[in-house]
């Protein structure tokens, strides 16, 4: 063994044998107790999701939960603003490359929608829990309501442009984008209620067609696959 390659041997060493600091460990355990509790709540339901039982499932005992979210309410705000950002962040990557065409950035929303990473019947059970929820549904708002209006300016912006580019008048951008946000969200609902009639690729390729129907000879056929690629 080299002298070069012993020194970078220990040095990996040293970086894999390093404690984890404070602030790393105590992101760690935040992150281990909203996992747990999306996992809580796609199988108990959000009225039967408790502090107690979402410590039980993240190893952690009740009093260090309080320590990290105080309440329970505190702790739904927390893994609201999780899930939001993730999905966030993948439609946003999506949006990175400017020399996209509106049709092809319009096709890059919907692919963020039903990517596994954030379409999967865990989540969007949470997801639903929250909305059919009467009194979770003001968390809802209070935390997501910026994202979703984001989300939904994105989508307009680009039916915008689309319209624009296809010399389409008459309908407003908003709206259309409304109506398209409602069939997504109708689709992904059917995801985790019938999962057998309604698989991931099958209702992307179903909101692609709603799509097209509205901008003939816009869309290309059908994807095959998707990933959680931008």
């Amino acid at each position: 063994m080299t002298r070069q390659t012993a020194q970078m041997t220990s040095a990996t060493l040293a970086v894999e044998n390093r404690k984890p600091s404070r602030a790393e460990a105590k992101a760690e355990r935040r992150a281990q107790l909203i996992d747990a509790t999306i996992r809580c709540i796609a199988k108990h339901g959000l009225s039967a999701t408790t502090i107690a039982r979402v410590s039980e499932l993240a190893g952690t005992s009740v009093g260090l939960a309080n320590f990290h979210f105080e309440n329970k309410e505190k702790l739904l705000e927390a893994t609201l603003l999780h899930l939001s950002g993730i999905e966030r962040d993948v439609w946003q990557k999506r949006l990175l490359d400017p020399g996209r065409t509106p049709a092809e950035r319009l096709t890059a929303l919907v692919d963020a929608r039903f990517t596994p990473r954030i379409c999967d019947r865990r989540t969007l059970a949470v997801w639903f829990a929250f909305w059919g929820d009467a009194g979770a549904r003001a968390i809802y708002r209070r935390v997501v309501e910026p994202v979703d209006e984001e989300k939904l300016k994105a989508d307009t912006a680009i039916l915008a442009a689309l319209q624009a580019e296809t010399g389409q008048t008459g309908a407003d951008a908003r709206e259309i984008a409304l109506g398209m946000e409602a069939f997504i969200d109708g689709l992904r609902l059917n995801m985790m209620l019938y999962p057998d009639d309604f698989p991931r690729l099958a209702c992307r390729n179903r909101a692609m067609e709603y799509i097209a129907a509205l901008f003939p000879g816009q869309f290309p056929p059908p994807a095959k696959d998707l990933s959680d690629a931008p």
